[in-house]
């Protein structure tokens, strides 16, 4: 298993936002601005907007689009790819175009996740613009971007791909009734399973890395990428068992003394 490998696909040239790092690095470089300075003094002197037709709108496209992801991808993850290696497809294979356009769908999708935190900004609902929440989404956008140019689309990362949109369709799903009814946003007892569907997520991705570094060592998927999956898996673990802990496990033991 080499280090890394550079295995650019160029097709990527010819994707709006992922054929240049300036874009994306713009996008980016503006959220950072926009949700954590100039929003809140654009917000100042300003009572919340109501964006709650915005919203609803919003998360029924997201959950439509990650369900659609979760069932299509995870249909033709199992086709694809042999699960002791799970390398990126020769170009010449004939699904090729599957596996590039299906990661290509989902990097815009992480993209267009940005809009969660514009929409905490607006509606002046800042503690939900947490370090958490902030670095999931830059995270997630910067690593696919990056992956896409130098390493090429599907591999080993599609299970994190599909993972995480399976896990969006139920997040999305509850954000989708909270906005709508939002007197029952107390009552929506499931809304602690997303955080720990989330930990799932990341466990399972962390525990396929440990496999693949300890006994699949012939993979040729690049050494360098096996230790950044399992470097993100394990800050997002700690990170969001932390939240768990603060949000649901603390409350409890307060209720009890």
């Amino acid at each position: 298993m080499k280090l890394m490998e550079y295995r650019a696909d160029a097709f990527v040239k010819q994707l709006p936002l992922a054929d240049s790092a300036w874009a994306v690095t713009l996008i980016l470089v503006g959220y950072l601005a926009f949700v954590l300075k100039l929003g809140r003094i654009y917000m100042q002197s300003r009572a919340p907007y109501n964006v709650k037709h915005l919203m609803l709108v919003y998360n029924l496209f997201q959950i439509v689009f990650n369900a659609s992801l979760c069932l299509y991808g995870g249909y033709y993850f199992f086709r694809f790819y042999n699960l002791s290696c799970m390398e990126t497809l020769p170009f010449d294979n004939p699904h090729k175009q599957i596996e590039r356009w299906g990661t290509y769908a989902y990097y815009l999708n992480k993209i267009l996740d940005l809009l969660d935190t514009v929409f905490f900004v607006l509606r002046k609902s800042y503690k939900q613009i947490t370090l958490l929440h902030v670095y999931h989404h830059i995270m997630m956008v910067y690593t696919v971007f990056w992956v896409q140019r130098f390493y090429g689309f599907g591999g080993q990362y599609a299970l994190m791909g599909i993972l995480n949109t399976c896990v969006h369709s139920v997040m999305y799903t509850y954000y989708f009734f909270s906005a709508k009814y939002p007197q029952l946003k107390q009552s929506i007892w499931w809304k602690k399973y997303i955080t720990t569907i989330q930990i799932a997520q990341f466990l399972i991705l962390f525990v396929q890395s440990i496999y693949m570094l300890l006994f699949n060592r012939s993979c040729t998927f690049p050494l360098f990428m096996q230790y950044m999956q399992l470097f993100q898996a394990s800050v997002m673990l700690i990170m969001f068992t932390k939240f768990y802990i603060q949000a649901y496990v603390k409350p409890i033991k307060k209720k009890q003394q």
